[in-house]
């Protein structure tokens, strides 16, 4: 159970990137061995405070306290070394080297002034063991070839590790959104990870729009809005609707409305595809006007399922038609047969980061709204703006500079801005916010009825109960038939998605 000792003390902390303003006055207070919830819609200064209380980033104004004493840490490496350690949504891993060496990353011991091979691996293992439980892992696997769940827990070993080998404990430890990436067992696993930290009296700073996980995990919450804390409070006393009221400062509509859809011709299909190494075997129909959800555990090929649709991955046999076009073909070509793809990795692969939100809507149609005319451009990107309601300074903004959340909304409003009949959606919700999730729902619900076709792929079974027509169940890179969404639920599709 968690104490009621001040662990985490923030007040009035504020921060300003020239005019852009991230925090207008946060106050937070998390006490020893809880977990505490971070809440908050995109863009409401969530990730910016916890970099702040990291060492990342240095804070306008404002007091922060650790266990009663000031808290001003000259960098990251300085708060893991005091006992405070973040894992970022997108990990900040060395992929080439192998578990030992990142989880030892800067605390290398050494004998005689050399590396103590032994030494290394003895301390790693400690932390190891703590972080994964009962699952073993190789210390000489490259980090790169571990999933993504296997990597968040390198990064929590890795934190262990730093506080140990600086004397004292992990006193605090932060982690945004750290389920995002990650199926539904492998969030199970985390979770148990974080009340067993808890417990020991470690508190846990949790960032996450997933009000089901803090339902499940967290003591007590703190939700921001706009920079400035606007609720706080015990979980078991507040109803998740008061939270999400909270979050957006109104109520949200129903999160998954549906329009009356009449599916109509085959627009896309496949027949026993297989992949470069996934999918190993997908047969589907997809028609006009319908939305077919496609469920399975991470690793299951749901994504290189689009990939290969989408001709980024080669096709190693079986049938792909598009219409009355038959075969594969490149990314290129498929937009021009009206097929658009929203990768999973938005920063990766989905969206150019140094480039402005006018460009990033207008790369993949370049005619009329094109670099060659900015102006056009411009205004094109100040609807999209406008109609999915992307918090930033306007179109000439660097898509760089915006929240998780609105830079998945310009990488669906490129999708838009092409008019594609076809859209492939891969995690299309990761890291966004209720409100906005519930805005993407909405429009998924439009376009379908529309005409428009949607494959969605999803980890987050409500939502691919809540807006699919059909759901298909990927297991092991084989997909299976699509099932009436109506006639489905989660215990169903999750057994089917694990073989049982």
């Amino acid at each position: 159970m968690a104490g009621r000792i001040a662990r985490v003390s923030l007040r009035g902390v504020r921060l300003s990137f020239g005019p852009t303003r991230a925090l207008a006055g946060v106050d937070l207070e998390a006490h020893v061995g809880e977990v505490h919830a971070v809440l908050g819609e995109n863009g409401a200064g969530k990730s910016s405070l916890m970099r702040v209380l990291a060492g990342v980033t240095v804070p306008d104004a404002g007091a922060m306290e650790i266990d009663g004493v000031p808290w001003r840490p000259r960098g990251p490496a300085d708060a893991r070394a005091r006992g405070l350690a973040m894992v970022h949504q997108e990990l900040a891993l060395c992929p080439h080297l192998d578990v030992a060496a990142n989880v030892m990353l800067g605390i290398e011991p050494t004998r005689a002034g050399l590396l103590d091979p032994r030494a290394l691996d003895r301390l790693a293992g400690a932390a190891v063991v703590r972080a994964f439980g009962d699952r073993s892992v190789d210390l000489r696997v490259p980090v790169a070839a571990l999933s993504v769940a296997e990597r968040q827990l390198v990064e929590i070993a890795r934190a262990l590790a730093t506080a140990e080998a600086s004397g004292g404990r992990l006193r605090v430890l932060v982690l945004d959104e750290p389920t995002s990436s990650l199926g539904a067992a492998d969030a199970d696993r985390l979770l148990s990870l974080v009340g067993q930290l808890a417990a020991a009296g470690t508190t846990v700073l949790y960032v996450t729009h997933a009000l089901e996980e803090v339902a499940r995990a967290a003591h007590r919450f703190t939700v921001l809005r706009d920079g400035a804390t606007v609720g706080q409070g015990d979980v078991a006393d507040t109803p998740a609707d008061a939270l999400v009221r909270m979050m957006a400062g109104r109520d949200v509509d129903s999160a998954y409305p549906r329009s009356h859809r009449t599916p109509g011709e085959v627009v896309l299909s496949a027949r026993t595809l297989a992949g470069a190494s996934l999918p190993v075997d997908a047969t589907f129909e997809l028609r006009r006007g319908e939305i077919l959800g496609v469920a399975g555990l991470v690793g299951s090929g749901r994504t290189e399922l689009l990939r290969t649709l989408f001709g980024l991955d080669a096709v190693r046999s079986g049938e792909l038609r598009v219409g009355a076009l038959l075969g594969p073909a490149s990314p290129a070509r498929r937009w021009a047969q009206g097929v658009g793809f929203s990768s999973e990795d938005r920063k990766g692969e989905g969206l150019a980061l140094s480039l402005s939100i006018a460009d990033n809507l207008t790369l993949s149609r370049l005619g009329p709204s094109g670099p060659g005319l900015p102006g056009r451009a411009r205004r094109a990107a100040s609807r999209w703006i406008a109609d999915l309601s992307i918090k930033s300074t306007g179109p000439d903004q660097r898509v760089g500079e915006l929240s998780g959340g609105n830079q998945q909304k310009v990488q669906l409003a490129r999708l838009l801005h092409h008019d594609v009949d076809i859209l492939l959606l891969d995690e299309p919700t990761r890291g966004i916010d209720v409100a906005s999730k519930a805005e993407i729902a909405r429009l998924a619900d439009t376009l379908a009825s529309r005409g428009k076709a949607i494959l969605l792929v999803s980890s987050f079974l409500p939502e691919l109960l809540g807006v699919s027509d059909r759901i298909a169940v990927m297991v092991r890179g084989r997909l299976g038939p699509a099932h009436d969404a109506r006639l489905s639920d989660a215990a169903g599709l999750l057994r089917e998605a694990v073989g049982t």
